[in-house]
């Protein structure tokens, strides 16, 4: 079973994104956050294999919650979900220690670029930030898990 935190902002998007991860049959949604404190807070108590975090949350972002939540629970694996994909924000979520990173995709048909399954381990890369388009794209990765 994979445990699962979230942080994102937005309550209905939170709360879908936990709804869809709960259909998964080895996906278990442990804890959910609105801000990057809070995510760092239910990280810390939970101990969860995967930290799926929206970058632009009031207080502190998620870039910025991801790299505490990389230092204080050894072993969690941090993904950044976001809308924007802003140039700087590839690169700065991997500097942070992000093994994913995904573009929420506007059309409705969910984000691209990634799965918490990723954490189980397996194929896959890590993506390596090269500026202009490739920030532009969702990126993600999934490494071994020890």
């Amino acid at each position: 079973m994979i445990r699962v935190m979230l942080a994102e902002d937005q309550g209905k998007i939170r709360g879908a994104l936990a709804s869809l991860l709960g259909l998964e049959p080895d996906i278990e949604v442990v804890g959910e956050a609105a801000d990057g404190r809070e995510a760092i807070a239910v990280a810390v108590r939970t101990r969860p294999d995967v930290a799926l975090l929206d970058i632009e949350m009031p207080g502190m972002d998620g870039l910025a919650a991801g790299a505490e939540i990389v230092d204080q629970v050894p072993g969690c694996r941090v993904m950044i979900l976001t809308t924007f994909g802003r140039p700087g924000y590839l690169r700065t979520a991997m500097e942070a220690g992000a093994v994913a990173f995904m573009v929420k995709d506007k059309s409705g048909q969910g984000a691209r670029g990634g799965h918490p399954a990723g954490a189980r381990g397996g194929a896959g890369h890590r993506p390596r930030p090269r500026g202009g388009g490739a920030e532009r794209r969702a990126q993600s990765a999934v490494g071994a898990r020890a």
